[in-house]
């Protein structure tokens, strides 16, 4: 079947109430957005929470470790739910489960409610990422089909650093910091419900839904060494992000001993707006090309950060998590471009699942670790562990890439 064919049945294709596949792609793209922005809004606020209840560090990540518990939790069990009963059905529970984790954030008056918020939050994400990258999948547009793993690698990373800093923003400047941010985003949601109702269906319902929510990860055998052989650059590039988004604020006050709340949300924007820009510039490139920049940049820009680290220059740091950050981008763009290219339309739902699970199973277990860590032997030690281990990975993604490719040169001759 075709990624722009009607599915059969699907009576809301031809209905004049629905948007054209051609609207429905950008649609698509910015509740991708809306999405990650929501789950990198907290990153900013978690010292603002901490220095208001107390907390340590080990809680700090333990917060971050349930949302992430939620995500895989939600990953495993609907995330090829929507290949059955659709993308519509699917992404309106997630929509509707989001609103309830950011009401619960905005009533939130102690570390018990918002660890549930967060939880229920993983589970909302968890569902609709999937079945949204699967839909970006479906409607992109004939004459450019890579244009769905451009905006599957762009539009989380975006959305992550507006999140980030726009929290910041309203966190350092604005009244209520830890309630006005997620007044906004309940709006932008009401926004997404209505967009959702617009949407065409782009998945004709099949048999096997309830086999489908069995937590099964698996990767059809003729996929297999193409995905594995991605599996250490996704390690490298969503653990170094893990460490950011977990502890970079953190670190910018503990280690650097800059407290504005805004330079807290930039942090992690200084890694996510230079990997949307480079997934963005660079998505003409070979794909064997991106992730062999990719791991060259993940791995030397990493080290740079932690030689500023270690030395407490903050610019140093800096230049070396931009330079991370391209790596970042350039990791998202192949990894996420060969899945694209690779499955077909009733895999995709499923295939996104085992991508992001590997992916936020290396996004959250090292920073939960470096959490309990931090408690014990201060951030600045756990730091450069860290780090010495995204390294570690970005060799190691740097050799299976190489060998990946001299056994598509044998295969193809």
């Amino acid at each position: 079947m075709s990624a722009t064919a009607p599915p059969a049945g699907l009576d809301a294709e031809t209905s004049s109430r629905r948007l054209t596949r051609a609207r429905t792609f950008p649609v698509v793209a910015s509740v991708i957005v809306l999405f990650m922005a929501a789950a990198g809004a907290p990153t900013p606020l978690y010292v603002v929470y901490q220095q208001a209840w107390g907390f340590t560090p080990t809680t700090l990540t333990v917060v971050f470790a349930v949302y992430v518990i939620g995500l895989l939790g939600s990953l495993l069990v609907v995330g090829g739910l929507s290949d059955h009963v659709g993308r519509r059905p699917v992404l309106a529970a997630a929509v509707a489960l989001e609103a309830v984790a950011f009401t619960l954030f905005l009533v939130a008056d102690g570390v018990p409610v918002l660890l549930l918020a967060r939880a229920l939050q993983g589970l909302a994400t968890g569902a609709a990422i999937t079945t949204l990258s699967a839909a970006l999948v479906d409607t992109a547009p004939p004459h450019e089909p890579t244009r769905a793993g451009v905006v599957s690698s762009v539009a989380p990373v975006a959305g992550l650093g507006i999140g980030s800093l726009g929290a910041g923003a309203l966190v350092e400047y604005a009244p209520a910091p830890t309630h006005l941010v997620f007044v906004v985003f309940l709006v932008l949601l009401a926004v997404a419900v209505a967009a959702v109702a617009l949407m065409p269906e782009t998945s004709a319902r099949v048999s096997g839904a309830l086999g489908s929510l069995r937590p099964v990860v698996g990767v059809p055998r003729r996929l297999r060494p193409e995905v594995f052989a991605l599996v250490p650059i996704l390690l490298a590039s969503w653990s170094l992000s893990g460490l950011f988004f977990s502890l970079g604020p953190s670190v910018a006050a503990d280690v650097l001993g800059v407290h504005n709340h805004l330079v807290g949300g930039l942090v992690v924007v200084l890694l996510c707006a230079p990997g949307a820009l480079t997934a963005l510039l660079l998505r003409r490139w070979p794909l064997e090309r991106l992730l062999t920049l990719a791991g060259v940049l993940v791995t030397l820009g990493t080290a740079v950060a932690l030689v500023g680290v270690d030395l407490g220059l903050g610019l140093v740091g800096a230049v070396g998590t931009v330079v991370a950050g391209v790596g970042f981008g350039a990791a998202a763009l192949g990894t996420f471009g060969t899945y694209a290219r690779i499955a077909a339309p009733h895999e995709r739902g499923a295939l996104f699942a085992v991508a992001y699970t590997i992916s936020y199973l290396a996004f959250s277990i090292p920073a939960v670790a470096a959490g309990f860590a931090a408690t014990s032997l201060g951030l600045q030690v756990t730091t450069a562990a860290y780090g010495i281990m995204v390294v570690a990975l970005g060799v190691l993604s740097l050799v299976t890439q190489r060998r990946a490719a001299s056994r598509r040169r044998v295969v193809a001759a």
